[in-house]
């Protein structure tokens, strides 16, 4: 029997508080899973900062790729098993694509990649080829495998349907990632009838569709990631955590490069910071180091940097306001000469952030990167793009909802304001 097509002589499961269980028979992904890289997954937390603000966010990478890959194969083995238009030859494929899709995250995802100019899907299909564990099990499915699943991942390969189950408006990813944030959140947004989903997902050749009965279902999920997006993933507070990240590994990049003397030398980050890194360095970086650099770079002499890291682990982050750039731009000016006046560096501690989503987007001939829309089968076996037939859908596609703000530590003008007329117009112009 080709190992392709292994299964373990037990199925193995694991207890999940979403999915109830993760099912694995085939001997290629119980392989994967025990992999080095595959295990770093369970030190990068799903939410980032996200935890600061709601206390249960603490699920992992690695517990939503289980997830994902759960839906998958679902999906593939319950749902399109057996129908003419689902090739049983890409099934080993398109559950490894879904179990590895966020292999390439690094700690702390999103700031850890704004600050080095990094890309996590580069480095999940550079883990996929080369010299990883991960890696070596794919090449006994075949030389080519590890490539197909790099390609899945990178949506270039040539089966369409196959890449829509992993990246589309409608996928295994968004459908466990809303339930699994909203269930460690605690929030009651993300919920959705995703067994109502699946039962009425079809396969075609460019994609999966949905059944026509099944709209209102698909409804429901479209306005569970909108409320997501804006209770959850946005949340001010946690981009409050997120800015004095980024601003950490800024000012100690920029120390470096300055020559600083660190009292503990950030080995972790040196490569990084002379961008001569390698694939191992990255893969070695989980948020456990990054945090307990933070922790150390608390004593440091450097009263920037001791100061954001205390403020990070401690919680005390920065306040926020409204902010419209379109019209305030003169505003945020004039906030750093006086920054500058009061001995605060506003390039640290005055920081404007904006959020963006479009919740769903339709199909618009001629422009460049137009997302696949969701297509509702109708009985008549023909498709109908689904804001056509839902006013509920029609009436957010295509809007894109943008949220601006600023950020500042309110604490150090509240606790002068009384001293320093200085602070206490800093203060009036910021709440203003």
């Amino acid at each position: 029997m080709d190992y392709k097509d292994k299964k373990l002589v037990e199925e193995k499961v694991f207890k999940d508080p979403v999915h109830r269980y993760i099912h694995v028979r085939d001997q290629v992904i119980w392989d994967v899973i025990s992999t080095r890289e595959f295990q770093r997954l369970r030190r990068i937390k799903q939410l980032g900062t996200t935890y600061l603000v709601f206390h249960g966010a603490e699920h992992t990478r690695f517990q939503h790729s289980l997830g994902v890959y759960e839906i998958v194969r679902r999906i593939i083995d319950d749902g399109f098993n057996g129908q003419a238009e689902w090739n049983d030859e890409e099934r080993m494929v398109t559950l490894c694509a879904a179990l590895l899709h966020d292999l390439g995250h690094g700690p702390f995802s999103h700031a850890f990649e704004k600050v080095f100019d990094l890309d996590h899907e580069k480095f999940t299909q550079a883990i996929l080829l080369g010299d990883t564990e991960v890696n070596a099990v794919l090449r006994r499915v075949g030389d080519d495998f590890p490539q197909r699943v790099a390609d899945v991942i990178g949506k270039t390969y040539p089966d369409k349907l196959v890449v829509s189950l992993i990246s589309s408006q409608i996928d295994a990813d968004r459908m466990d990632y809303l339930q699994r944030d909203a269930y460690y959140t605690g929030v009651s947004y993300g919920h959705f009838d995703m067994e109502r989903i699946l039962r009425v997902m079809r396969p075609t050749d460019e994609q999966a569709v949905i059944k026509s009965s099944g709209m209102h279902a698909v409804e429901d999920y479209i306005m569970s990631r909108y409320q997501m997006y804006w209770q959850v993933y946005f949340h001010p507070v946690s981009r409050s955590a997120e800015v004095i990240l980024i601003k950490i590994l800024h000012r100690a990049k920029d120390l470096n490069e300055s020559g600083y003397s660190f009292a503990q030398q950030p080995v972790h980050f040196q490569s990084f910071f002379n961008r001569t890194f390698e694939l191992e360095d990255y893969i070695s970086l989980d948020e456990n180091i990054l945090l307990t650099y933070f922790q150390i770079w608390m004593k440091e002499k450097d009263s920037i940097l001791s100061d954001l890291c205390t403020r990070f682990i401690n919680r005390n982050l920065f306040q926020y306001a409204e902010f419209d750039p379109a019209t305030e731009y003169r505003k945020i000016a004039e906030l750093e000469k006086l920054f500058k006046e009061a001995d605060i560096d506003p390039d640290y501690y005055l920081l404007a952030d904006s959020s963006s989503d479009l919740p769903y987007d339709f199909y618009r001939p001629g422009e460049e990167n137009e997302r696949l829309p969701i297509y509702l089968q109708m009985a008549n076996g023909d498709l109908s793009e689904l804001s056509r037939s839902s006013d509920i859908v029609d009436a957010i596609s295509g809007k894109r909802r943008t949220d601006h703000k600023i950020y500042f530590p309110e604490d150090i003008f509240t606790k002068k304001q009384h001293e320093n007329p200085l602070y206490a117009q800093i203060l009036q112009l910021l709440r203003s």
